[in-house]
């Protein structure tokens, strides 16, 4: 919603008030740097969309008004409505706490995606492309180790366990440190690549402009272009693409599904269930009933 008729406008005192008294509590509660830019971006907007009333004096139906305001005015998704919700259940329960807000009624109704992933063949293509050492050492990241993009962006080289053969992941998606695999073959291309990126002292990924951690979106031009040179057509596959392939190519080879919520660092194991929807069903021991018919018994 960049540009908006809404981010024109102006807040007023209460507004800038509540901001800071929200902006303090997440960082004394040590919310993300995500959480925090997104929380404050959703209500810096609502709280200019009614800059003529004191926040104090808002109420549900002002959320709700607002929720249809962007959808109909702004064509936002469910993506934007979820986080504008999110934001405003911190809010009025632990900034200003009210009686009247029902946080799960703002919510869109959750839709059930199955994840893209690639099969193990395009896997396969991606590595055999010609690939250079930075390419090779990022990808092998995120599909060896299940990193996200941003994990594998803040890796330091202390982070590398290399005699123990894995990694360890400080402060994850949620605020969680976790260890997940280091395969032997990629332990020795990162080493390559530090010796290479004339060992760097804290990030292995550093940007040779800013000299620090190289920024996320520099990290998926390496990724697009790695699929891009395996010939895979631009969009298609993603750093994600990958997580996700790890997971499910981890269950087809019959990992135990808690282990692999573990390498993940996913809170709930419900999360880590969705990728028992992708697994190769031959390989559960699932046969369709058609099969157990002996010949011809089909066409009787």
């Amino acid at each position: 919603m960049k540009g908006n008729t809404i981010s024109l406008k102006t807040l007023n005192e209460s507004g800038n008030i509540w901001l800071q008294n929200t902006l303090q509590l997440l960082v004394v509660q040590e919310y993300g740097k995500g959480s925090v830019r997104n929380y404050m971006q959703e209500l810096t907007l609502l709280f200019k969309h009614y800059n003529d009333l004191q926040v104090e004096d808002l109420r549900q139906q002002h959320i709700e008004r607002y929720l249809v305001f962007i959808k109909e005015n702004h064509k936002v998704g469910r993506a934007k409505c979820r986080s504008v919700a999110q934001a405003c259940s911190f809010f009025f329960k632990k900034v200003m706490p009210v009686d009247y807000i029902v946080p799960n009624n703002l919510y869109p109704k959750k839709q059930f995606k199955l994840p893209n992933i690639m099969t193990e063949m395009q896997v396969e293509q991606l590595f055999q492309a010609p690939l250079h050492l930075l390419e090779r050492c990022v990808l092998g990241l995120l599909y060896g180790c299940g990193l996200r993009i941003s994990e594998v962006c803040n890796l330091k080289i202390n982070d590398i366990d290399s005699s123990n053969k894995r990694i360890k992941v400080e402060q994850g998606k949620g605020g969680k440190d976790r260890f997940t695999l280091l395969p032997p073959t990629l332990l020795e291309q990162l080493r390559q690549y530090y010796v290479a990126a004339g060992k760097p002292k804290e990030y292995l990924f550093t940007s040779s402009q800013t000299k620090r951690a190289l920024h996320v979106r520099s990290m998926q031009v390496v990724v697009n272009k790695a699929m891009e040179k395996a010939g895979f057509e631009s969009g298609r596959f993603t750093a994600h693409t990958l997580r996700h392939s790890f997971a499910t190519h981890m269950l087809n080879q019959g990992n135990n599904i808690h282990v692999i919520k573990t390498l993940l660092g996913h809170s709930k194991l419900e999360t880590t269930m969705i990728y028992l929807h992708l697994q190769h069903h031959t390989q559960m021991g699932i046969v369709s009933p058609l099969e157990k018919l002996g010949d011809g018994t089909s066409g009787n």
